[in-house]
């Protein structure tokens, strides 16, 4: 089933996302690989991170509505870590790692 998405939450979320497909797949990728373990590269980062990934190699008109919320789940996340001003070194390592979990890196334009 494919959700209408409006311009407001497309626009939004491609604020919010400003990493690429590649580098955050290559990110979560990186992230996931464990002194132990290694995930498999579809199954790498959080689930969330995964489901932005899936989401940018989508076209508006093919996205669901599971996808809608995962939208505006990131902008949410986004804004409340990030608000408006924020300096890009504001938060530690963790707090950018965060971020970069599902595709926002503070530190790129």
């Amino acid at each position: 089933m494919t959700a209408q998405v409006g311009d407001g939450l497309w626009d939004e979320f491609h604020k919010a996302v400003n990493m690429t497909s590649r580098e955050l797949r290559e990110w979560l990728n990186v992230e996931a690989a464990g002194e132990d373990s290694e995930e498999v590269p579809d199954r790498a980062g959080r689930p969330l991170g995964r489901q932005v990934l899936e989401i940018l190699g989508k076209r508006r008109t093919d996205l669901t509505e599971k996808d809608a919320e995962a939208m505006r789940r990131v902008v949410e996340v986004v804004g409340a870590q990030r608000p408006e001003g924020t300096d890009p070194t504001a938060g530690g390592a963790d707090w950018r790692r965060g971020l970069m979990d599902i595709g926002h890196d503070p530190l790129k334009e």
